[in-house]
């Protein structure tokens, strides 16, 4: 016989180095190939595992590879109620308000088919200029192009009071859909969708009455809708007066069309409408953490991470907590926030339990660092080997996507 230990001897084994690492009460945590082991389980308990686990796991997904995982948006239904999109040919500011006579002039302009007078101003984050537009939401809708004016959460989001920013303005400056952003001396503001706007110059769109709030001028942006490529620009100078700014929305039109070759006509591009939802876990997690100034995304992540694999066990746990961030109900109906704009609080959902997690840390002083951190995240699980194991996997974090 060969000196190889039978199957049976060897199964004994196997099950006596189980039942020591139990014992120690370790367990550990497979992140970017990387093990981290943890002193125990965290107080509220594990959520109970849904699949049958396998023999062997593989190292997790990087946070900017894992998509979190919710129901559809369930909004008010695909497709605005009748609207049709009739989107600005011009566009100008005046120097001062425009009175209702000069509105009457440019709607008898040759060409002119409509005319809407908005509020506008600038404000500044972190130093950084926008341009805005402070619009009715229910009047306006029709302005934008058709794929935005059939996005009925991209109106709601205004009537809320956030910001809808231009997807071009998006890119330049770096902004994080969800997250929220402090604007120099003024209230913090959220980026609950992007969208295409097709207005040169224009960085988003905010409610009338927040542009009021925010000490925009009145009545001073000018749209004008008409047949494509015709109405002049000089027209709506000449009525707005010295200083205005004109801008041709329409230039494409005007120009002389090139014939070329079938095959090398570029195909148009779909406008994109992006509401509420960030495309990872990464940056979930970046947004989340917005809401809380000072509360590092690691820790977040990290909490995600200790609760829920990033929400591939949900629970409920054994002591009753749920979803990705393990809320427990009480606490979740305090604390529980809607981050996706769809019009609820789902606690299963990781768009609105991340940014809950941010939301709960804040109110235990999270933001402000130090020993206030780590008693925020007691607070979180009442449990210093806990703290110590989410402020361990937040450290690698940092040096993972830093």
């Amino acid at each position: 016989m060969s000196g190889l230990p039978n199957v049976r001897a060897v199964m004994l084994m196997v099950i006596a180095v189980l039942v020591v690492t139990a014992a120690a009460g370790g367990i550990v945590v497979i992140m970017d190939g990387d093990l981290l082991s943890s002193a125990q389980e965290p107080v509220r308990g594990r959520p109970r595992a849904t699949q049958q686990a396998t023999p062997r796991q593989s190292a997790a997904p990087r946070l900017d590879q894992l998509v979190p995982n919710a129901e559809p948006v369930k909004d008010f239904g695909a497709g605005g109620p009748g609207v049709t999109s009739t989107p600005a040919r011009v566009l100008a500011i005046a120097p001062g308000a425009v009175p209702k006579e000069t509105r009457l002039k440019l709607a008898a302009l040759k060409h002119v088919q409509k005319v809407a007078i908005v509020d506008a101003g600038a404000v500044k984050v972190s130093g950084t200029g926008l341009n805005l537009l402070a619009v009715d939401p229910s009047g306006f809708r029709s302005w934008t192009p058709q794929p935005v004016a059939d996005q009925p959460a991209v109106w709601s989001a205004l009537a809320r009071g956030e910001l809808v920013a231009d997807t071009g303005a998006t890119r330049r400056f770096g902004m994080i859909l969800g997250a929220m952003y402090q604007v120099d001396g003024g209230p913090r503001l959220r980026v609950a969708a992007t969208a295409s706007l097709g207005l040169t110059g224009v960085d988003g769109l905010v409610s009338a009455e927040l542009g009021r709030k925010l000490g925009f001028a009145q009545g001073v942006a000018v749209l004008l809708h008409g047949k494509e490529g015709r109405i002049g620009a000089s027209g709506v100078r000449k009525l707005l007066g010295k200083g205005a700014q004109v801008v041709v929305l329409d230039a494409a039109a005007r120009q002389p069309k090139r014939q070329q070759p079938a095959q090398q006509q570029p195909a148009q591009q779909p406008e994109q409408v992006s509401v509420g939802r960030p495309s990872s876990y990464l940056e979930l997690y970046k947004a989340a953490a917005t809401r809380c100034p000072g509360l590092s995304w690691t820790v977040l992540a990290a909490i995600g991470q200790v609760e829920s694999g990033h929400g591939r066990n949900n629970g409920p746990s054994s002591a009753g907590a749920l979803g990705p961030m393990q809320f427990m109900p009480a606490t979740w109906k305090h604390y529980g926030v809607d981050g996706d704009g769809d019009g609820k609080k789902d606690i299963w959902s990781p768009y609105d339990a991340v940014p809950g997690a941010a939301n709960y840390l804040c109110a235990n002083k999270a933001g402000q660092g130090g020993e206030r951190l780590r008693k925020a995240i007691w607070f979180y699980n009442h449990s210093w080997d806990y703290v110590n194991k989410v402020m361990g996997i937040a450290e690698a974090y940092a040096k993972t996507y830093t």
